[in-house]
């Protein structure tokens, strides 16, 4: 009974409200695609790719503090989070750099990044050294300046007639990438005495 008891909870701590709303941010993915296919003109897929972007991303925040809020948090949660967020925007790059509006350099530095550190990590956590990687300033740096590029490119026009979303997107694209190399590089020495330990 207790073992029927516990596979329910199992089961039911997969499909909390905050699991669902990560859940969102990849279903979003072909929803923005989508998008660009519509017989609208591309102001109209613009502004809504960008308002669909915005509000899928928002859900990175309100799905922890639910979880946190609700004590529904679970370790398919924490695993499904990060996921949820690369995928996101690992498929908005490609959009922009398929649209022209970004370069394919940053998106390669960007995307290759996300893939190396996701390894570098899963592979700390199997020899117990997680904490030599764990989130630092700079990645949370590097994760603002993404969230905020991306929507102005998707955007690709005048803000309040005062901004130029494209102009300021690829500038703030390229601060992410310039930020993605350098905490790329301060996990990699965090996380080296540990790989030559382990590499003997």
């Amino acid at each position: 009974m207790r073992g029927n008891l516990k596979l329910f909870m199992n089961k039911h701590l997969l499909w909390t409200i905050p699991t669902l709303m990560t859940l969102t941010r990849i279903v979003a993915i072909p929803l923005i695609i989508g998008l660009y296919y519509l017989p609208i003109d591309m102001a109209q897929r613009n502004l809504w790719a960008t308002v669909m972007f915005v509000v899928f991303a928002l859900t990175d925040w309100l799905d922890g503090y639910l979880a946190r809020k609700l004590n529904q948090t679970s370790a398919f949660g924490a695993f499904l989070d990060p996921v949820a967020d690369k995928f996101l925007v690992c498929a908005s790059l490609l959009i922009l750099v398929h649209l022209q509006r970004a370069d394919v350099l940053v998106a390669l530095i960007i995307i290759g990044r996300e893939i190396a550190i996701s390894a570098l990590r899963e592979w700390m956590a199997q020899i117990g050294s997680s904490r030599s990687v764990a989130v630092h300033m700079l990645g949370k740096l590097k994760t603002t300046m993404q969230m905020v590029a991306i929507p102005f490119l998707l955007f690709d026009g005048q803000l309040f007639g005062l901004i130029d979303t494209a102009l300021w997107g690829t500038v703030l694209i390229w601060i992410a990438g310039v930020l993605t190399v350098w905490s790329m590089v301060y996990y990699l020495q965090k996380a080296w005495p540990d790989i030559v330990d382990h590499a003997k």
